[in-house]
């Protein structure tokens, strides 16, 4: 069973229309006990980084995802989701994250449009299960204004170009996190979506 954070946040019928498609079982859940026995959990988010914290904080996710991350059983994020696990973000001001992985986030400077939206090749900087079958010109689409930095490098698996290097698939341990979007990311984003589940 996937069980998807349910916290008022994120395209979450997009999330689970990709895993449905590939015939997984998925759950909605804000219940304790369902989303620290899934195979799987994914924290899903769209939107801005210090509202996503403080709804966290109003429905009582924060102590289970933590708990759930230390639990060594797969956690997943997706886009401001995978945001969410790391130290802090300079999204409309410093806000403190879940700081289940080192990292800040911090806003695009450069002169391409902002925000970062649209198709991006991925690029593996790892043999890693996570990225296995994809091709060497496979690109995942984008929809984000902030990236991760100061992150441990160890922790990259993927990246794509946008004037600077943008994080695109991290690890650290059973912790996961995909800046894009897979489940809008067509063929390769199942490929994706499948890779996951295979490593559960």
């Amino acid at each position: 069973m996937i069980a998807i954070i349910d916290y008022g946040v994120g395209n979450i019928q997009n999330v689970i229309n990709g895993f449905q498609r590939l015939g997984y079982d998925t759950i909605l859940t804000k219940d304790r006990t369902e989303i620290l026995e899934a195979d799987l959990t994914i924290l899903p988010g769209v939107g801005a980084f210090n509202a996503a914290m403080e709804k966290l904080i109003a429905n009582n996710m924060v102590d289970v995802i933590k708990e759930r991350a230390a639990s060594g059983r797969p956690l997943m994020g997706i886009c401001l989701g995978m945001q969410l696990l790391f130290d802090a973000s300079y999204e409309n001001g410093y806000n403190k994250g879940l700081g289940l992985i080192k990292g800040t986030i911090v806003p695009f400077q450069t002169d391409l449009k902002v925000p970062h939206m649209g198709w991006n090749r991925l690029i593996a900087t790892q043999d890693n299960a996570l990225v296995k079958g994809l091709s060497q010109d496979a690109h995942v689409y984008y929809v984000h204004s902030f990236y991760l930095e100061d992150y441990d490098p160890q922790c990259l698996v993927a990246y794509s170009n946008y004037d600077v290097k943008v994080p695109g698939i991290v690890r650290s341990g059973n912790l996961i996190g995909m800046q894009f979007h897979p489940e809008k990311s067509g063929a390769v984003g199942l490929q994706l979506l499948t890779n996951v589940k295979s490593i559960i």
